[in-house]
């Protein structure tokens, strides 16, 4: 069994545990840690209250911010990436997703993970990295797995995520790496 470690909003916080600033006027807001079974998915309200943490420190910063998440096929991980990126960014977030080497589709594995978590990646297709450049700069630019292949593009800041290509993974496993994107996402949207 595995174990997963998540921080635990200040509101829910009944152990001790870390400061975090909470970037309005260098007050200090309690928070704390809490372990859950990696396995077992966190709670709709979990969701929905860091869906609205997320949003709130967007709103706050009063700017849409600009991401692109690319990969080589543009056909798993930087869709998810992009549909993740928008569920909990919002109207306060930009998300695109582009290949290096596009392949023309959206896998239907993709489609269905994330038609488990309610969003629909049908409407998704698939894009080279020439259709989403006028959309340029970004405020962060995230590559997965495409190495010398990925082109710059203009950013304040380049992220490259390891992360395996499910594409031809099973159910279990693609849904294993859609969560691990799920993860990655929230990190980002509070970092940008």
């Amino acid at each position: 069994m595995r174990f997963q470690v998540y921080r635990i909003p200040r509101t829910h916080c009944t152990i001790a545990g870390c400061l975090e600033n909470n970037g309005d006027d260098g007050e200090k807001e309690q928070g704390g840690w809490g372990v859950t079974n990696a396995e077992e998915p966190r709670t709709k309200n979990q969701e929905a209250r860091t869906k609205e943490r997320i949003q709130k420190k967007t709103k706050e910063e009063k700017m849409k911010k600009k991401v692109l998440f690319v990969c080589v096929e543009n056909s798993n991980r930087s869709q998810m990436s992009q549909a993740f990126a928008k569920l909990y960014g919002g109207e306060d977030v930009e998300a695109y997703s582009a290949g290096s080497k596009p392949s023309g589709i959206v896998n239907p594995k993709a489609i269905a993970a994330m038609k488990e978590l309610g969003y629909d990646l049908g409407t998704h297709k698939s894009k080279s990295l020439e259709e989403v450049k006028q959309f340029a700069p970004f405020d962060a630019v995230v590559t997965m797995g495409c190495g010398d292949a990925c082109p710059w593009m203009p950013a304040k800041k380049f992220i490259d995520w390891e992360i395996p290509d499910p594409k031809n993974m099973g159910p279990a496993e693609f849904n294993k790496v859609r969560d691990l994107i799920r993860n990655k996402i929230k990190e980002l949207l509070f970092s940008i």
